[in-house]
């Protein structure tokens, strides 16, 4: 059976009435009954009767009713989950990967609850190299740290530097304090140096990183302390008190000019409320 002629057959059903049901579906009184006398000879059926002057459902198209209802309610229900893939494209999402943990599960989320079908692709890469991705195409957006004085993309939230370490581990024990840093490129990594300098206090630059991950891997291990962002600190290790101070700052979503179609004032405000 033709879809088109069960949704005009109910056409029918809705109005009583041939001249009505054509109207409404936008066809000629002549087609809508050529289209009826089609669907009566597919089915080998007469789905009319007549009652006076008027036509009434046969039996047959009494029991034609409840199918063709359910066929093309299951009809559109098929449409419309198939047309929310139109024109569908997917999210090409930066993040630094010390917010992978804290910040970015959030962000899916919200985008999840905002557009269910979007695929998002995730890229882990430090904030300088997520900006050059975005600028070269790349990307439809990225989480960045910026400065809290800079205006840049959509405010998410804030951080604040911490000193890490291993739990057990002891400052006193340790003329020259190892330590485990960010690359050059990072504030933290600037700040540390800068702060230990100052206080006339004696470094080793054991490692310098590119990813939280091992950062923390090595301060979980004891052999050196490092500095990040309190947001990026696991909870198996140990924020150290009467260091030199660390900068704050701002994490924002930046966008590309082509801006992503899910990527709204509404999302926008929604990822905000997510990370208050």
């Amino acid at each position: 059976m033709d879809i088109d002629a069960l949704r005009s057959f109910l056409a029918f059903v809705e109005t009583g009435s041939f001249t009505r049901a054509a109207k409404q579906i936008h066809r000629t009184q002549s087609a809508f009954s050529a289209q009826m006398r089609k669907l009566e000879e597919e089915l080998n059926v007469s789905l009319f009767d007549k009652e006076g002057r008027n036509l009434v459902l046969s039996e047959a198209g009494l029991a034609l009713r409840t199918h063709a209802e359910q066929l093309v309610g299951l009809h559109n229900q098929a449409i419309k989950q198939v047309k929310r893939y139109e024109n569908k494209r997917p999210l090409r999402l930066g993040c630094p990967e010390d917010y992978n943990d804290s910040i970015l599960p959030r962000i899916i989320k919200v985008l999840q609850q905002a557009e269910p079908t979007c695929s998002i692709h995730v890229f882990s890469d430090p904030s300088v190299s997520l900006r050059d991705k975005l600028d070269r195409g790349e990307l439809d957006a990225a989480i960045v740290t910026r400065s809290p004085e800079s205006e840049e993309g959509h405010w998410l939230t804030s951080d604040s530097g911490v000193w890490i370490s291993h739990p057990n581990f002891d400052l006193t024990s340790y003329q020259t304090l190892p330590l485990a840093l960010f690359q050059t490129d990072c504030k933290y990594h600037a700040a540390a140096i800068d702060g230990l300098s100052k206080q006339g206090i004696n470094y080793q630059l054991m490692a310098c990183c590119n990813t939280a991950s091992a950062q923390r891997a090595i301060v979980r291990s004891g052999i050196a302390i490092g500095a990040m962002g309190r947001l990026s600190v696991s909870p198996d290790l140990k924020i150290l008190d009467g260091m030199p101070p660390l900068p704050n700052v701002d994490i924002a979503l930046i966008t590309s000019v082509d801006s992503h179609p899910i990527l709204d004032r509404e999302c926008l405000m929604q990822l905000r409320k997510a990370l208050r």
